[in-house]
């Protein structure tokens, strides 16, 4: 059996990777001023035009936010991260959660059910795990910041 009571860094290890790969894909999508994701659906030209802001700039601020969660997830599980204020890294892993949970949800259910965005199944597969490792680096962290009553 699993020992659920202790925290885990391999989760949070893996969602730095995660999200350094977002940022990668949007880095590369960046240099070229084209919205969407390396292997990704198709974003159509007149998408893009419709977009509220230049494509090239939406990407460099995608990627930034990748970087910046994978700096997140790494400080979840370092001396340095676990000095921070736990009320305001919960909020901010709250935020991220939530921004996990809506972007992988629209792979998951687009991916399995089809809404006409263009992910695939295995978008979806990869949507669940970013789900489940966000639920887990979030859990770990709970746990090894808890406070024990003396």
């Amino acid at each position: 059996m699993v020992d659920s009571d202790r925290p885990r860094s391999w989760p949070s290890y893996a969602m730095a990777v995660l999200f350094l790969g977002y940022a990668a894909g949007k880095v590369a999508f960046a240099l070229q001023a084209r919205l969407g994701f390396p292997g990704g659906p198709p974003v159509s030209a007149a998408e893009t035009e419709g977009y509220f802001m230049d494509a090239a700039a939406g990407q460099w601020l995608a990627a930034a936010t990748g970087v910046l969660g994978a700096c997140v997830a790494i400080a979840t599980v370092t001396a340095l991260g676990r000095r921070a204020p736990r009320p305001l890294m919960l909020l901010v892993l709250a935020g991220m959660l939530l921004a996990v949970v809506g972007g992988a949800g629209i792979m998951i259910v687009d991916g399995f059910v089809g809404i006409g965005v263009g992910w695939q199944w295995y978008h979806g597969v990869l949507g669940v795990v970013a789900i489940g490792l966000s639920l887990e680096m979030t859990r770990s962290y709970l746990v090894a910041t808890r406070r024990v009553a003396a």
